[in-house]
């Protein structure tokens, strides 16, 4: 017979190897942010009610589930799911296909898509993500923008991190064609940009030249807030479906939702010109596309809490975090800085030991195509790579910061942030009697 002692969480954190210390020092830190967890629920229901009347309003039936082969021509999940992302960011098209690989490939095909040779991309918010620079050419790369003729400019944010509003304006120009803008920070240790200040810069940016395209890199802070970029003014928003809208269940995809000339000229360079939308076979993918589009506000939700609580963990014993544990949230990744590349690779072993899948796996720095250093995953995921389930990464390089994200329940966040503490506690890097410390 099972005893009621048995039947605790203490016991069963015991056992995955959480000490009585870490997961006391956890349960107080937790309980210390159930005010923000009010708010969380407020946002999840109101995105919750927001993607279930955009997939009322389109008719979404037991038919659109069915996917097709081949050609995919006439295909009716594939179509009525695009005007539901269309709906939900109030733009006038969308494309959301499982060949779009990843969110690195959705932002390829807009910039690709939606420059010609002779034609400038100017990034106003610094440096974008690693993996794109060569995409843009920044890096040499075979393909690259840079290779037919365009050109690259970019404005680092001042050192406050607000926009340089000077440069910018001296940056644009008549071959000024596309601006991008990357709402989160990737691996810089800068604010994520909120919906509001992305809207005050496109505003500014259009007043500059009006017919310049906006678009918006929004991985990861999709459903973050009550309104997305498009909302303030982007031409286009980009994504990946293995992050926040599929859900922890869209097995592979990203969507591009804007401008109706935006969307055909993705079409067009996606699949073939002449073709547009009206090929690309959906497969067997629509019913984890749908569910998981279904799901996001709450997956995401939990991811946010998880982070939160990553963040008052080890904001409190003296760690630079971004944002901090009090801060607004407008995406779902949590920076905390240790200074010294064992902090970073510690802290990815907790996650990885913390994960469903690949628990016993030791995750190692490597050199991974598209970065310029050395580079430490950790994922125990149900879909390969997805970073809305559980997951941490850093590149092996100053400041030393690690970035962790995900959590499909709350639960298993909370369970990968004890894990974390613990290995840095077992390695020494954080003394034992750290609950004595900074609080």
């Amino acid at each position: 017979m099972i005893k009621n002692e048995d039947l605790s969480c203490n016991k069963i954190y015991r056992e995955l190897g959480i000490s009585d210390r870490v997961y006391l020092h956890g349960e107080r830190v937790w309980r210390s942010l159930k005010d923000r967890w009010e708010r969380i629920d407020a946002l999840s229901e109101y995105n919750q009610l927001k993607v279930i009347k955009a997939m009322q309003k389109n008719q979404v039936s037991e038919a659109c589930l069915m996917g097709t082969t081949g050609y995919g021509y006439n295909d009716l999940g594939r179509d009525t799911l695009e005007r539901v992302y269309a709906d939900i960011f109030h733009t006038e098209d969308a494309l959301v296909r499982p060949q779009i690989t990843c969110g690195t490939h959705a932002l390829a095909l807009a910039l690709m898509s939606n420059l010609r040779p002779g034609d400038e991309l100017l990034s106003p918010v610094g440096k974008p993500y690693d993996t794109l620079e060569e995409v843009i050419g920044i890096r040499p790369s075979r393909g690259s923008l840079q290779e037919y003729g365009i050109s690259y400019r970019q404005v680092d944010l001042l050192p406050d991190g607000s926009f340089d509003y000077e440069g910018i304006r001296a940056a644009v120009n008549e071959k000024t064609r596309l601006v991008t803008i990357q709402r989160s920070k990737g691996y810089q240790t800068r604010p994520t940009l909120s919906v509001g200040r992305i809207g005050e810069l496109i505003s500014y940016i259009k007043g500059i030249k009006p017919d310049v395209i906006c678009m918006v890199d929004n991985c990861y802070g999709e459903f973050t807030e009550k309104t997305e970029p498009s909302d303030a003014g982007a031409d286009l928003v980009v994504g990946s479906l293995i992050k926040n809208p599929g859900g922890g269940l869209a097995p592979i995809g990203g969507y591009l939702a804007g401008t109706k000339e935006c969307i055909a000229n993705a079409a067009c360079r996606l699949i073939s010109p002449g073709l547009s939308k009206e090929v690309g076979a959906s497969l067997h993918v629509l019913p984890a596309f749908y569910q998981g589009l279904f799901l996001a506000p709450s997956v995401t939700a939990n991811a946010l809490k998880a982070a939160i609580f990553a963040a008052r963990l080890y904001e409190e014993l003296g760690f630079q975090v971004t944002p901090g544990a009090e801060e607004e949230r407008f995406d779902i990744i949590q920076a905390v800085t240790f200074g010294s590349p064992e902090g970073v690779i510690a802290f990815c072993e907790g996650i990885q030991q913390a994960a469903p899948v690949d628990g016993h796996v030791l995750p190692v720095p490597w050199d991974m195509p598209g970065y310029d250093s050395p580079v430490i995953m950790a994922a125990g995921a149900f879909v390969s790579g997805s970073s809305i389930e559980l997951s941490a990464d850093g590149p092996i390089k100053e400041p030393y910061a690690v970035y962790f994200q995900g959590g499909l329940t709350w639960q298993h966040g909370k369970l990968g942030i004890m894990k974390t503490l613990q290995k840095l506690v077992e390695k020494g890097i954080i003394l034992e009697d750290f609950d004595k410390q900074n609080l």
